[in-house]
């Protein structure tokens, strides 16, 4: 069974070194957690295993430190490897229920929901959230199937009460209407990572999500 504790974390970071725009990541990711972020995914799709586990490793010490979440994309050797509260999964990764015959008292599961049909699936059974992806298409992530818009995550929330967490070019323009639309959390790449001050990126938006 999934691990059922909620989701009380309102503004959710993706981060990938790649997209800190040639600052230290660890450096953003502390701006960020002082600015709010509630929860850290660390989404690394061009690094070796090694470099990857290094840079979980560092990021965990960090976010302990902070009392943060850390989720670790894809890789589920690596959440296991560095203790990460969670993975991250889509529909070309680890399938949830095997990663909850394994890992489920260890590892809270989310899943990429890119179409409507997949809240049918048995794969349901082992996902504890749901990232709605991509809410607006964007060039951080093209491998996706559905542009959900405002409107689709009010179409899921009908339909699953498990939590949503909204993300595709999400901002401090459209955070609130995903929050209304029935998202339990935003998560925000470029809006944070790429901000010039990412501290004060994520404490405008926290301010609007609390």
């Amino acid at each position: 069974m999934p691990i059922n504790s909620g989701f009380p974390y309102p503004l959710y970071l993706v981060i990938s070194e790649r997209d800190c725009a040639g600052r230290p990541l660890l450096w953003v990711a502390e701006e960020a957690i002082r600015g709010g972020v509630d929860i850290i995914q660390l989404r690394e799709k061009e690094m070796s295993n090694d470099a990857f586990l290094k840079q979980a490793r560092a990021l965990k010490k960090l976010t302990d430190k902070f009392g943060i979440p850390l989720v670790i994309n894809d890789a589920v050797d690596i959440a296991i490897a560095v203790e990460a509260w969670g993975v991250h999964v889509g529909q070309q990764d680890s399938a949830p229920l095997e990663i909850a015959e394994k890992f489920a008292d260890r590892l809270h599961i989310g899943w990429s929901l890119e179409d409507i049909a997949q809240l049918e699936s048995e794969q349901m059974a082992a996902v504890d959230h749901l990232g709605l992806s991509p809410i607006y298409a964007t060039a951080t992530k093209t491998d996706t199937i559905t542009e959900w818009g405002i409107d689709g995550i009010s179409e899921v929330r009908k339909m699953t009460d498990k939590p949503l967490i909204a993300i595709g070019r999400m901002h401090a323009g459209n955070a609130v209407a995903a929050l209304a639309a029935g998202a339990n959390s935003i998560a925000v790449v470029s809006s944070i990572c790429q901000a010039p001050d990412p501290r004060a990126a994520s404490q405008q938006l926290k301010n609007l999500l609390l």
